[in-house]
């Protein structure tokens, strides 16, 4: 049974009106048939290496349609509604899932209606508050799926950013022995609270049976290279847009018989593609978020009026920041 009543709804939206520079917007949309519910945002998240490209004008003109997000509007470069981890609560819609709290992929907006299938109801153990990481954690999920490491093997994670933590945190329940790196020494706290060993590039282990980059950089990159053993598989999860990436294949590349290999969330991995949806993945990510450690990577909070203010800044420097939630 559903509860629907046919009307229009007001919302405000974040949009990259140019690159550089954003705004609110004010919208109507209709709601809502039978298959779909109206959400009210309570928090949503900034994946601020992604959007951060978008935000600046940096999506190659090759990926405009394959960086599409599932909910975006307008186009790149701009104007365009971008993002992809919104929390909030059923309005309208089956009356199974009114008043509960849900993920959706969906940008920074007041009020969306989306298909029924494009909610994912929160487990009771995880709050909303936590909840705008899934996207992340999702990244995570599948990084490690395309690295398929065993237990016990040595995992080397360069760029101590969101995702790149909840990789190491993600390989480490997987029964790898990991240690996280990074240039900046103030994220060796944020290791500690997820139980993670630290270490700067100097003085990161070398011989890695699995490395994993996710700093965005191309030093990580070519760190990742140093850092692996003999015939090791090494992971990228970073994406760069426009920018050209150099990579040492001189050097011990060949004589260590080493693999590069891209990972995107896009796909499930071709590992569990058999077997496992989309639906199925976010699942597992979600049921993942329900340890409060997890709090360490959420360092800072904004009311959403202030988004082109706080895009704007996080995008020219981004300090210490790792997720930046949105308050609504």
């Amino acid at each position: 049974m559903t509860l629907s009543t046919v009307q229009s709804h007001d919302a405000s939206s974040f949009w990259v009106s140019a690159p550089g520079v954003g705004e609110i917007r004010r919208e109507r949309f209709d709601a809502h048939r039978g298959d779909e519910v109206v959400v009210r945002a309570r928090f949503s998240g900034i994946s601020r290496g992604t959007e951060s490209l978008v935000f600046n004008g940096r999506v190659p003109v090759s990926e405009y349609q394959r960086m599409r997000a599932p909910f975006q509007s307008g186009e790149f470069p701009a104007p365009v509604k971008y993002g992809y981890a919104s929390v909030g609560e059923v309005e309208q819609g089956p009356l199974d899932l009114i008043g509960r709290s849900v993920f959706s992929l969906f940008p920074h907006q007041t009020r969306y209606v989306v298909p029924v299938d494009a909610v994912h109801v929160l487990p009771a153990d995880v709050p909303p508050a936590r909840a705008v990481l899934a996207a992340n954690m999702e990244t995570a999920l599948n990084g490690v799926w395309d690295a398929r490491p065993h237990v016990g093997d040595r995992v080397a994670v360069v760029g101590a950013g969101t995702v790149g933590c909840l990789t190491a945190w993600v390989a480490k329940r997987a029964g790898c022995d990991v240690q996280l790196v990074d240039l900046n020494p103030a994220r060796s706290v944020t290791a500690l609270s997820l139980g993670l060993p630290f270490a700067l590039p100097a003085d990161a282990s070398r011989d890695a049976d699995v490395a994993i980059h996710a700093s965005g950089s191309p030093a990580g990159l070519d760190l990742c290279c140093r850092l692996a053993g003999f015939e090791t598989t090494i992971v990228e999860l970073s994406w760069y847009g426009d920018t050209m990436v150099p990579l040492p294949l001189g050097e011990a590349f060949h004589v260590q018989r080493l693999t590069l290999k891209s990972s995107q969330v896009g796909h499930v991995a071709a590992s569990q593609r058999a077997r496992w949806s989309y639906r199925r993945r976010m699942q597992l990510a979600l049921s993942m978020l329900a340890d409060s450690a997890l709090d360490a990577l959420i360092t800072g909070e904004s009311a959403f009026d202030d988004l082109p203010t706080v895009m704007a800044q996080l995008s020219a420097s981004p300090g210490n920041t790792l997720c930046h939630r949105i308050r609504y």
